[in-house]
């Protein structure tokens, strides 16, 4: 598979499995999982044929990992980033005493004012990695990198949960909490 049809196939699947499930004929289970079978059956009905080696090329080659299979091998999910309910049984971690978030310029003030929300998601995503972090930054342009004292949220009471492929999930950080 090219590069160009990789990335097409992934972004498909990010937003059937994260966010429009429905729209392609899929259900999510109550932890975000869908069995592989129905996932292929609907991706050739919408015309995004893919077999099980591709997805499993997708899926271990993502740069973000942001898939997973269950442990059989039968069933897949995002790791993290859904808009749909779901509840990815993820237990509380202490996170480090620094992370990072990558956003755009223009979203700058309303962060220095109400911190970083999780808008339709059910989290915000953080990450250790500055680079990470700057990357997702550049989506919208030049990135501006955020430095978020997460120990000392977390002291505060702060929740922080780490999702199977490594990215730190906190339902929101006050502004008090962030460097930029």
């Amino acid at each position: 598979m090219d590069a160009q049809h990789t990335t097409r196939l992934s972004k498909f699947l990010s937003r059937h499995l994260r966010h429009a499930p429905a729209a392609i004929g899929l259900h999510l289970d109550p932890s975000g999982w869908v069995p592989v079978a129905d996932l292929l059956a609907a991706c050739a009905a919408h015309g995004h044929p893919l077999t099980r080696d591709e997805l499993e090329d997708i899926v271990e080659d993502n740069d973000k990992q942001r898939f997973a299979f269950d442990e059989a091998g039968q069933r897949i999910r995002a790791q993290q980033g859904h808009s749909v309910a779901v509840d990815l049984q993820l237990a509380p971690a202490e996170p480090p005493a620094v992370l990072y978030h990558g956003t755009a310029p223009a979203a700058l003030a309303t962060i220095r004012r109400e911190g970083l929300q999780k808008m339709s998601r059910h989290h915000v995503h953080l990450t250790a990695d500055e680079a990470s972090a700057r990357r997702v930054g550049q989506r919208r342009g030049r990135p501006v990198l955020l430095a978020i004292e997460a120990a000392a949220l977390h002291t505060a009471g702060g929740i922080f949960y780490r999702s199977g492929n490594g990215v730190w999930l906190i339902e929101a950080v006050p502004p008090q909490y962030i460097r930029a």
